[in-house]
């Protein structure tokens, strides 16, 4: 019974550690290849977890919704509201310099949030959307639900990652990472810097609704809770410099481990007195900041470096 539940443990923990995988390579797309501050993600994961939610539950009289569309729809839908509401900002702040962006995605990121919270017919406010249905959720129940939905997580990742290669290889990510190198010298060729900014910036929030999306659709109950910075922004930017901004295993690599020592660290720290529990999640964030530095130090490109690109071979 211990083995079962320790299995079971496992499958959590790669379920929401492939939906980290996912925001880390949104995020290697928009800053490892773009060079793009965004600080926002917890407002686009949000807008992508609530689309699919809404698209998706079941009928309700508490906020918008009853369409009961397949899981799949509703995923597509959340890579299209989030990588809109992208546009919107992109379109706004992206000719902003790194710092000032950061600053700017903050801010809308929060009126995001904003939104969530209080438009009580579109979202339920604080009490969150229920009935949210899982992939498979006529065929499977119980835990080997949990499986399936592992699998399919994965399966997702795999796919993220695809791309984000085929993003990197491609003449569009050589052209973008010469503009984040020297954004003078791509401009003087006749490269569009806006053009690939906003594109950059588009791509990134869509996977980042995917993330949300499939976050939603794992618990099956969604609350603005469940979208917190600390835990969602905070956390991903952690895991992309711990594991090496600018390369797609890095970013893989990068969620899984921090998210290892973020899972374990709770178990520790739920373990103390009251007064340290009620800190716990602060203690926590504590205990990862410091991993990072240790990293830093050891590894200042992180742990997976950005991969030159191939030579041309010349005869």
């Amino acid at each position: 019974m211990a083995l079962e539940g320790l299995f079971f443990y496992f499958v959590a923990f790669m379920i929401t550690g492939g939906v980290y995988a996912i925001l880390c390579l949104a995020l290697n797309v928009q800053w490892g290849m773009g060079g793009l501050f965004n600080a926002g993600i917890a407002g686009f994961y949000a807008v992508g977890a609530y689309t699919s939610a809404i698209l998706t539950a079941a009928a309700s009289d508490k906020h918008l919704g009853g369409f009961e569309l397949p899981v799949p729809l509703g995923l597509a839908g959340a890579c299209v509201t989030a990588g809109f509401a992208g546009w919107l900002v992109a379109k706004i702040c992206v000719r902003l310099k790194s710092d000032y962006l950061a600053i700017a995605s903050i801010g809308i990121a929060e009126i995001l949030r904003l939104v969530i919270v209080n438009e009580a017919w579109l979202t339920n406010g604080s009490l969150g959307v229920s009935n949210i249905p899982r992939p498979f959720d006529g065929v499977v129940q119980g835990r080997p639900a949990d499986l399936v939905l592992l699998v399919v997580v994965w399966l997702v990742v795999a796919a993220v990652w695809a791309f984000c290669n085929r993003l990197h290889d491609s003449p569009w990510g050589r052209a973008l990472r010469a503009i984040r190198d020297n954004e003078a010298a791509a401009e003087a060729v006749g490269k569009d810097v806006e053009r690939f900014r906003v594109q950059t910036f588009v791509i990134g929030c869509a996977l980042m609704g995917l993330a949300g999306a499939l976050t939603a659709h794992y618990f099956k109950f969604l609350s603005p809770t469940a979208t917190e910075p600390l835990v969602i922004s905070f956390l991903t930017w952690v895991m992309l410099m711990a594991g090496g901004s600018g390369n797609t295993k890095g970013a893989v690599a990068g969620a899984l481990g921090v998210w290892a020592i973020w899972s374990l660290t709770e178990i520790v720290t739920n373990r103390l007195p009251p007064d340290g529990a009620t800190r716990s999640s602060y203690i926590r964030m504590l205990l990862v900041g410091l991993l990072l530095q240790v990293v830093l130090q050891r590894y200042r490109q992180g742990l997976f470096p950005e991969r030159p690109p191939p030579v041309p071979y010349e005869k």
